[in-house]
């Protein structure tokens, strides 16, 4: 039997007030970017990763992520502060090792107990999300988001960096649940999807999304 952390969960079911949503916002100040612990089998992959941290820098947006300095995850922190912007990382305490953070490059470090709210915590300092190449960790992040806007506890906006179509097969899964019927064309629509690195964070600042239907009601 697993030993699961206790995780106060009503919190998160209250969570608009906890992502710090407001209506009036017209552009983003901070975005959180997830992304794989490793660079890849593509030099395209860590190109992107740079690309889009350097737009970051130049447009004075914080890069909010998941903390250390290996793969795509320290490519993206790297670009941001060697532009002059701020970064944020947020680790936990289990992996607060050497490996990982080989070399310093957050601005702010943030260590938390667990997975969960190392979660909760890049979830409520960011004002948008982006989704970089990356494993199952990656993609664990970007769908539990997506679902939180899908069910109105954010209308942050939401974007895949799609370098060398990596994202095609899940945009593809995405597309069969609409057709399906499992998910709503209303909530697939809003999810940003582009290659090229500044095109996306220009739509991700463009202001926020549409108010969905309510998922439960």
């Amino acid at each position: 039997m697993l030993d699961l952390p206790q995780v106060n969960y009503p919190l998160l079911v209250d969570s608009v007030s906890m992502l710090g949503y407001n209506p009036g916002m017209e552009r983003p100040t901070s975005i959180a970017v997830f992304s794989g612990s490793s660079f890849g089998s593509s030099p395209a992959y860590r190109e992107g990763a740079a690309a889009l941290g350097r737009k970051m820098a130049e447009e004075g947006i914080t890069l909010v992520y998941g903390g250390g300095y290996c793969g795509l995850m320290g490519a993206v922190a790297e670009a941001v502060r060697d532009g002059g912007g701020k970064v944020i990382g947020v680790l936990p305490e289990a992996m607060d090792t050497q490996s990982v953070r080989s070399k310093d490059i957050e601005t702010e470090l943030l260590i938390v107990p667990d997975m969960h709210e190392r979660k909760r915590t890049m979830y409520s300092l960011s004002e948008g999300f982006i989704a970089l190449p990356g494993g199952i960790g990656t993609m664990e992040e970007l769908m539990e988001i997506f679902t939180w806007k899908q069910l109105g506890i954010h209308r942050w906006n939401i974007g895949l960096l799609n370098t060398s179509g990596y994202w095609d097969p899940m945009i593809a899964m995405l597309d069969r649940s609409v057709s399906e019927g499992f998910l709503s064309k209303a909530v697939r629509d809003t999810l940003i999807v582009e290659e090229d690195p500044g095109r996306l964070l220009a739509r991700i600042t463009d202001g926020n999304g549409p108010e969905l239907p309510r998922k439960l009601g």
